[in-house]
């Protein structure tokens, strides 16, 4: 304050302090991710709810930055170390899946596509034109039934993929494989958990068969997050005799633990192992756009992935999978 020189007195305002979060909302803010952090790097997730919001890790591991922002502007030292541990442990889960890059493996080329067809609604004729511009060797069904089987093959599939082992079904419980090269059956693979699972072997020209399962578990809601765990623990693990390749809708994320125990038995997912292991594929053709990743293809570890993509299909609520594959 001081005197004007004509008369009365200037006044200088005082400047305003920005006020930062005290500690406990900076620690309201950190907890939440600490403790996703930790849930998703142990596998804590359990019962339905749990394990169906651990599908929203990439998301959690972005907004993981705004308490840390908080916390170091605030220069409250210990929050900051523990959202900064948060958001590492968040980022190394989640980052590696944009990060990978296609495989030069030599051996045998192998297309693979898959699709949940939503009680048969998908509508065949994109289906048909996406298996004209991609030719897949195998085509992996889930949802399928049996009206969905004549509108396949009324759109042409009958004539370009004609082996097949289908199990449809009025529901969501039908599944099939379908292929370029002859199939044999095998029964027993799967236990019956879960939707229907056919299992084949692929008579691929100048090498040995490769084995094939159509993936569709139970979806983690309510009472049958039992049967999800216990369908993903029976996938047989990989074996030094025989390639396998797992596809379809597991109603899984690389963030559920079951789905890691699975990858542990001697598989990769192939999109994460090109870097396109974020690309969402639920829901599709919905007002919100896909938010999560539940439609894999699992191959053996001594596969080769050299492209994996997703494409739209109206009339479903999944998108199909496309995957480049090489077999030794």
């Amino acid at each position: 304050m001081e005197t004007s020189a004509v008369g009365g007195t200037i006044v200088t305002p005082g400047r305003k302090r920005v006020k930062f979060p005290g500690t406990a909302l900076t620690w309201l803010a950190v907890t939440p991710f600490a403790a996703w952090a930790v849930a998703r790097v142990a596998g804590l997730e359990r019962g339905s709810l749990p394990t169906q919001i651990m599908t929203a890790t990439p998301y959690a591991a972005a907004g993981s930055l705004v308490p840390l922002l908080i916390a170091a502007v605030g220069r409250k030292r210990a929050a900051t170390a523990v959202a900064l541990l948060a958001t590492t442990a968040l980022g190394f889960s989640v980052l590696p899946r944009a990060l990978g890059g296609a495989e030069t493996t030599t051996g045998r080329p192998l297309r693979v596509m898959t699709i949940n067809m939503l009680f048969g609604r998908a509508d065949a004729v994109t289906i048909m034109k996406l298996v004209r511009e991609f030719n897949p060797d195998v085509l992996s069904t889930q949802e399928l039934t049996p009206g969905a089987v004549s509108d396949l093959d009324a759109a042409g599939l009958e004539e370009v993929m004609p082996h097949r082992v289908l199990l449809p079904e009025w529901s969501a419980g039908g599944s099939g494989l379908y292929s370029r090269h002859p199939l044999e059956p095998l029964r027993g693979v799967m236990p019956p958990v879960g939707h229907q699972m056919p299992a084949a072997l692929i008579s691929l020209p100048g090498g040995k068969p490769v084995e094939f399962i159509d993936a569709h578990p139970f979806p983690p809601l309510g009472g049958y997050v039992t049967e999800w765990n216990e369908a993903l623990a029976a996938f047989p693990s990989a074996s030094p005799d025989r390639i396998r390749i797992i596809a379809g809708d597991f109603n899984a994320s690389l963030d559920h633990a079951a789905l890691r125990g699975l990858l542990a038995r001697g598989y990769k997912d192939a999109a994460d192992t090109v870097g396109a292991g974020l690309i969402p594929t639920w829901p599709a053709n919905k007002r919100v756009p896909p938010i999560i990743t539940i439609d894999h293809v699992l191959v053996d570890r001594r596969v080769g992935v050299k492209e994996v993509s997703v494409r739209d299909v109206p009339r479903t609520d999944h998108r199909a999978v496309l995957a480049e594959l090489t077999v030794p």
